[in-house]
């Protein structure tokens, strides 16, 4: 039979082996805890170091890893995973999903006034486009978005480089574009400004750009140089012109709704990691451009500088065209052309 003093050890010992259970499953949840917020975040293009999207998307994640460490958890849905972007871009609207990275062109179904920065030659280089989006332009464009579609824009980036004109036959000047049956993107100021330019736009898939321009089918097409030199189109593509027409930006985009679930003192960091983020995109855009066309020189491809000045003039009329449909876009070029 066990003595007093030997229940009282023993006791003493159930005490602090119960104490120190109680502080080891206390401490469990701050190690293991879960983020407080996790975002879907949406993307037609890969998780790829060469895909411009997910450039920007790895920086945002490791900007909010070190300003909210496992506060905000933002899983990346490549390759069209959560549906066509012109689907995703109402379940952005309708919050069924958080976040997006797209080009500002798909918005414009939802907000036909963004189709204003598809406007031909309304930028002069990227540079332009970042003075002109971080100022007054971009703020406008900002708040008719959150207005029409619940939609806060995080920043806007840029494309891997400006949308020019590859084709099967050397452009040396503006006017060996007529006639020319150009591939263009389905947008109807990218098939008003080609027409401007005196080319015969042609609306098609990008899946069938290659075969296209095999067959015969097309003379050419109209892409950024990343995209050009990654579907290899090359090899049946033999000629570069330096039309920059259109310096296409990405927009990043997240619900209102989304944003406003995250906690108050986690909003100015979280846009802050997209601010900074962007402007660590924009860097590698620039980079990734100028290493496309080193890439692409290297396959045989040449590259002619033109004269782009008779082009401007020709798609000019386009933007009047466009303020007289969308009053509330001419503040917009006005200010645009201020930055030039």
């Amino acid at each position: 039979m066990m003595s007093s003093n030997a229940r009282r050890i023993a006791l003493k010992a159930t005490i602090a082996a119960c104490i120190g259970a109680s502080t080891f499953f206390m401490t469990i949840p701050s190690a293991i805890a879960a983020p407080i917020v996790k975002l879907r975040l949406a993307s037609a293009l890969p998780a790829d170091a060469n895909s411009s999207f997910y450039v920007w998307y790895e920086q945002f994640q490791s900007n909010l890893k070190a300003s909210l460490k496992d506060g905000v958890e933002i899983s990346y849905f490549g390759n069209g995973m959560l549906g066509k972007e012109s689907d995703v871009v109402q379940q952005v609207r309708l919050g069924g999903v958080d976040m997006m990275i797209s080009g500002t062109s798909i918005w414009a179904t939802l907000v036909p006034e963004l189709g204003v920065l598809d406007l031909g030659y309304l930028f002069k280089n990227y540079d332009h486009v970042g003075r002109a989006l971080d100022g007054k332009a971009g703020e406008t464009l900002s708040g008719m978005l959150l207005k029409k579609a619940n939609t806060r824009i995080l920043g806007y980036g840029y494309s891997f480089g400006a949308r020019n004109v590859y084709s099967k036959k050397p452009i040396k000047t503006a006017a060996d574009l007529q006639g020319m049956k150009i591939r263009v993107l389905p947008n109807q100021n990218f098939v008003a400004t080609f027409k401007a330019m005196g080319a015969s736009p042609a609306p098609m898939a990008f899946g069938e750009v290659y075969s296209g321009l095999q067959m015969g089918v097309i003379d050419g097409l109209e892409q950024d140089a990343a995209n050009v030199l990654d579907a290899k189109f090359y090899e049946v593509a033999k000629y570069g012109a330096l039309t920059q027409h259109v310096f296409a930006p990405l927009v990043m985009t997240i619900n209102n709704n989304s944003f406003e679930r995250l906690p108050a003192e986690y909003k100015a960091a979280f846009l802050k990691a997209a601010a900074d983020a962007t402007t660590y995109e924009r860097k590698r855009a620039l980079e990734a451009e100028s290493k496309a066309f080193d890439e692409l020189k290297k396959h045989g491809m040449t590259i002619n500088d033109i004269d782009r000045e008779p082009l401007r003039k020709a798609v000019m009329p386009l933007w009047t065209t466009f303020t007289k449909q969308y009053p509330d876009t001419k503040a917009i070029v006005d200010g645009v052309e201020a930055t030039r």
